[in-house]
Parts: structure tokens; C-alpha cells; sequence
């Protein structure tokens, strides 16, 4: 008999669903759809720590090395990071919400023909041909305009992001796109992706993952309330405690193939299963929340605690540090003392062996 459809149910389903057995890189990309990224190392930039569970001996770094093999791209969708360039290529081409002017469009012009004629170029390139100078950035100091500029092109499906030389974006002419037939086709695709990501979702998330589609395809925001009402009629939902909940057709969230197993995660601060803090919420009793730009006075559980999952339920968070081949583990949980079963303290001793291993 299948297990009634309560919130306990709706977590398992929601860990089942998105730690798929792990697979290759270019299947696990494809699976989630889009890997968010972060350039923070603590102790792995986000991207790495979220594709470590669902790819078979994957180390620290493997995306960044094999990505001019791979058929993804880097760019934004609804936030930074990385996705198959068949689902790249649904949002353009991208018309930005901010106009560049003609002088502004003539210098663009002058460097997409720089960068056509060398191939692939550096940030430090442009800069030494055209010294375009610095500009503000939204931290309050200053960068390099010819940077800037780089990422707006970008942006706009000008140039893409060619690979990385020691962290720093290479740029090469992007491909030509005709825009659509049907934009409403490439919009609801794009809602499947986020939905297939992120679900079981509680309404309040399905309508904010809706919305943030106008960064991935900000020319088309005009059809995100028609959007959102066809992503209504083809989901599946149900209210629980209150709530309002929806899942793709076809899956049974009551399922008893979602029963977890004695296995402990580190969640990077970005993995589909954390990214949502109200869905978080609800499903876990208690507040997670990314404090790496939180005054270090003010932290609660650490500049970039990692959720810590076991079997079903998220009971806590570390903390690690890479160093001199090391690793060094602070672990907290909400209730205040780690589960007494011998089971999770042997999970918890593999997990960290597994994250050695990683780094």
C-alpha cells in the first residue's frame, strides 16, 4: 500500500527525486537541468559540491576542466551557472531590460570583431586594445570596463563564456540564434526546467521561480502570467497542512520506492534541495539560511555551513576546511547532539571520507 500523502511523504519524495543514482557529467547535467554556480571555495566552489552526489567519482574541479568538452553552457537563467546549451539556447536571443545606447552598441560592435578575430580572448586583452578604463561596480569599488562590458555582451548572446584561465571568464563570438516562432513554447520549456529541478513545490515557489524567468529571457516577460497559468493545468497538486504543493504529471510523490537510505550529504548552500528556503522550511521545521555575506559577528552557523542530510531529514550543517591536504570538520545540529544511532556515526564517518576524496 502506498504511504498517505502527508509532508513526511512529500521529503521523501523531495530527496528521492533529485539524488538520483549518481551517472556521467553530461547525464547528470541533463538530469538537473541547470547547475547553479558560485565562486566561493569553502572547501569547493557550489557547483562542484552539488554534481558530487550525482556523479560517479567525481573530484573538485572536473566541471571547470572538462567543460570545453562538454555540451553546456555558461550563462544566466534564474541565477548564474551552468546548463545544457539545448536549454541555453531557449532563452535567446536575449534583448536585456536596460537599452545600450549607440555609443555604447558601436563600442560593443568594435570588440565582438576583436574577439571573432582572435577566437577565444581574455578580459586582459580587450582591456590592452581598447583601454575602456574602470567603472563602479554594485560592491562599491571599481573594475575593469572592458570586463563589464565582456559580461553584458555575454549577456545579450554576443560572446559566450568559452572556458576559464585561472578563474577568469574566456571569451569567444557566440553563435547566431533566430528568435522563435513561438516565444510561449521556449517559455514553458523553460518553466519545465525549473519545475523539474526544484519540485515538489510549494505555490509561493512556483510563482517566484516563474517570475525569475525574466532574467533568463527578459524579452519575453510580458508572457510569464500566461506562463505560470499553463504551468497550473499540466502539474499535478494537492494541499497539505494548509499548503498548496505541485510536481510534474506522471510522479507519485506517496511512492514507497522513495524510502531513503542510511547515507549522510553535505549539501552545497545552492542544491536543489536547499536552494528554496521557504519550501526548506516547511519541509524541515527550521531556518536555513547562506551567511558567507553576513558580518561574521552575526552568523549563526558559519560562513558557509553545508546542510547535513540524513537519510530524509536535513538535522544539521558543517563546516570544513581544506588544508595541507587536510580536512577539518565542524559539525552542528539543530537539535544540539547528533542522532545516537551507530548507523549515522559510521554514514557520517564515510561522508567525510567521501568529501576527502572529492577535494
Amino acid at each position: 500500500m502506498p504511504k498517505p500523502l502527508d509532508l513526511s511523504a512529500l521529503r521523501r519524495y523531495a530527496v528521492a527525486r533529485t539524488l538520483f543514482a549518481p551517472t556521467t557529467l553530461p547525464r547528470a547535467i541533463d538530469k538537473l537541468g541547470f547547475v547553479q554556480a558560485d565562486p566561493i571555495r569553502a572547501p569547493a566552489p557550489a557547483q562542484d559540491l552539488t554534481l558530487r552526489h550525482r556523479v560517479k567519482d567525481y573530484r573538485a574541479g572536473d566541471l571547470k576542466r572538462r567543460y570545453t568538452r562538454l555540451a553546456v553552457e555558461e550563462d544566466f537563467f534564474i541565477n548564474h551557472g551552468i546548463l545544457p546549451r539545448e536549454t541555453q539556447r531557449l532563452m535567446h536571443p536575449r534583448r536585456a531590460r536596460t537599452v545600450w545606447g549607440a555609443d555604447k552598441m558601436r563600442q560593443a560592435q568594435a570588440v565582438l570583431d576583436f574577439v571573432r578575430e582572435r577566437g577565444t580572448v581574455h578580459p586582459r586583452e580587450v582591456d590592452a586594445q581598447f583601454s575602456h578604463g574602470k567603472v563602479s561596480n554594485w560592491f562599491g569599488g571599481t573594475t575593469n570596463a572592458s570586463t563589464q562590458l565582456l559580461d553584458g555582451m555575454q549577456y545579450r548572446g554576443m560572446v559566450r563564456i568559452a572556458g576559464r584561465a585561472g578563474g577568469v571568464r574566456l571569451y569567444a563570438a557566440a553563435p547566431i540564434i533566430e528568435p522563435p516562432e513561438d516565444p510561449q513554447q521556449h517559455m514553458d520549456a523553460l518553466a519545465n526546467v525549473v519545475i523539474r529541478l526544484y519540485a515538489p513545490l510549494p505555490e509561493r515557489t512556483l510563482k517566484h521561480l516563474v517570475s525569475r524567468l525574466v532574467y533568463a529571457a527578459p524579452q519575453w516577460m510580458h508572457l510569464r502570467k500566461d506562463t505560470l497559468r499553463r504551468v497550473r493545468t499540466r502539474l499535478q497538486h494537492a494541499k497539505i497542512d494548509g499548503h498548496s504543493w505541485y510536481w510534474p504529471e506522471g510522479e507519485n510523490p506517496a511512492s514507497n520506492r522513495h524510502e531513503p537510505d542510511d547515507i549522510v550529504r553535505l549539501l552545497a548552500p545552492f542544491d536543489p534541495i536547499v536552494w528554496d528556503r521557504d519550501r526548506f522550511e516547511r519541509l524541515w521545521g527550521w531556518a536555513y539560511r547562506f551567511e558567507a555575506y553576513t558580518p561574521a559577528p552575526n552568523r549563526v552557523r558559519g560562513y558557509y555551513a553545508l546542510p547535513l542530510l540524513w537519510r530524509d531529514q536535513v538535522i544539521g550543517w558543517g563546516n570544513l576546511a581544506w588544508r595541507d591536504a587536510k580536512l577539518k570538520a565542524d559539525i552542528g545540529y539543530v537539535a544540539g547532539k547528533p542522532p545516537r544511532e551507530v548507523a549515522f556515526k559510521r554514514a557520517l564517518d564515510d561522508e567525510l571520507h567521501r568529501m576527502r576524496a572529492f577535494l
